[in-house]
């Protein structure tokens, strides 16, 4: 561990100390993992970017190492030091998206190392990628930090020319997508089980041309059925939407296609991505092809339908969204699992009867109830296990049962959630 980080750890710490949870057990979790992906998944890279390791998996998601680091985001006021991470994590991001914007997973050296050295895809894969799995959220989730990094500092040297060279590989990918029966990516991963692959030869499943982004796989990183991902073109559409103020003048014709993009993405859902719910309601579905095939579900992983407010991407009295929550909070979604101990989301990913913390902080986190926020917060500390991790699913009965030992995206949703409560506790004591 380096001095800086040993410097950062401590002022961490401090502030925890600084501000007490209710919950003893929430607070000595929080005490514990608010250092944990600074100290144990980051790493200085020469070029003075920042590459965060997944966890207990040595790769770099961009996806998760921006959740993993978010939370840091509304300290670097109270912490300034945290900006020149914040800042080296967003760079290798998009040096990692201008290297291969359909890869999921990357590797921290030209090691060569892959999750399945007999992956099929369009192109000779880099030795620098780990998995080659395209995902719409690990495009949008570096435009996601950028925004909530300069939301918070100001800084406006974030939207730089690299920044905008990366957001228009981004856009020539999602136009693409919009037409995938021209693109021509691909993914087969052979001898697998079925949610790990692409079927039709790798390229999916059909799907009509709607004006929403294709997507092979979901935020879990299993295969979407249908082709459009909900959530994930929602995301996308939140943050496009919020960087057309900042595109500079010399950048107009990015600014229109942007605009472009947005319109058909938000006519696309209008279309198809809301629909009657199992429930009878009207809500959000979670995959459409176009074709008159929907999924209804909800997934533990971020973006989720139920995160969406986290997201900036609805609002939490959206009646839509409402219905939504319901719904997906509900035994009528697959993956809700009510045991003796837990209760929430789980995924495909993981066994049945599996509840995943990040789902159970997110719950926290869209709530509106400071009851509720103390609640998840105290019921996540109360199922680690006795390990004081969070895991990444943890049986609905029995909390010594989980997997992962180490999942630092869980963890540092868990701090995401125990920030928001100290948060909503100084706004309920104003005056």
């Amino acid at each position: 561990m380096t001095i800086e980080k040993a410097k950062l750890a401590t002022a961490l710490t401090d502030f925890v100390d600084a501000h007490p949870l209710a919950d003893l057990n929430a607070q000595r979790m929080f005490r514990a993992l608010l250092p944990d992906a600074l100290i144990k998944a980051t790493s200085l890279q020469p070029d003075g970017t920042y590459f965060v390791a997944t966890g207990d998996i040595p790769a770099m998601w961009l996806r998760d190492a921006t959740f993993q680091v978010l939370p840091y985001v509304q300290l670097v006021k109270a912490i300034p030091d945290l900006e020149v991470i914040l800042k080296g994590v967003l760079r290798r991001e998009l040096d990692f998206i201008q290297l291969d914007p359909y890869a999921n997973a990357f590797n921290e050296t030209i090691s060569g190392a892959h999750w399945c050295d007999a992956d099929e895809t369009n192109i000779q894969v880099s030795p620098q990628v780990w998995e080659r799995k395209f995902e719409i959220d690990t495009l949008c989730a570096p435009l996601l930090l950028a925004l909530r990094l300069f939301a918070e500092t100001g800084d406006a040297t974030i939207f730089d020319t690299d920044f905008w060279t990366t957001l228009a590989v981004i856009v020539d990918v999602f136009e693409q997508e919009q037409h995938h029966e021209h693109s021509p990516y691909f993914f087969r991963r052979p001898n697998t089980a079925s949610n790990d692959t692409l079927p039709h030869q790798g390229y999916g499943s059909p799907v009509a041309v709607t004006g929403l982004i294709w997507d092979g796989f979901r935020p879990s990183d299993n295969r979407c059925e249908y082709g459009y991902h909900i959530p994930a073109n929602l995301l996308a559409k939140t943050v496009l939407t919020s960087l057309l103020p900042y595109i500079p003048e010399n950048q107009q014709a990015l600014a229109v296609r942007v605009k472009t993009l947005v319109a058909a993405i938000g006519q696309g859902i209008t279309e198809y991505g809301i629909q009657t719910l199992p429930s009878g309601e009207q809500g959000f579905t979670y995959e459409v092809d176009g074709l008159g095939h929907a999924c209804f579900m909800d997934d533990a992983n971020v973006p989720s339908l139920l995160s969406l407010p986290f997201l900036g991407a609805v609002s939490a009295e959206d009646p839509l969204y409402i219905a939504t929550k319901s719904f997906v909070l509900s035994m009528q979604n697959p993956y809700f699992y009510k045991g003796s101990v837990l209760q929430g989301i789980g995924s495909e990913h993981t066994p049945p009867q599996y509840v995943w913390p990040i789902a159970v902080a997110m719950e926290g986190l869209v709530a509106t109830a400071d009851s509720i926020k103390q609640d998840k917060l105290a019921l996540i500390a109360a199922t680690t296990g006795d390990t004081g991790q969070c895991h990444e699913g943890v049986h609905q009965d029995d909390s010594r049962q989980y997997t992962r030992t180490w999942f630092s995206w869980s963890n540092m949703t868990f701090c995401q959630l125990a920030l928001d409560v100290i948060q909503w506790q100084k706004r309920e004591v104003k005056p």
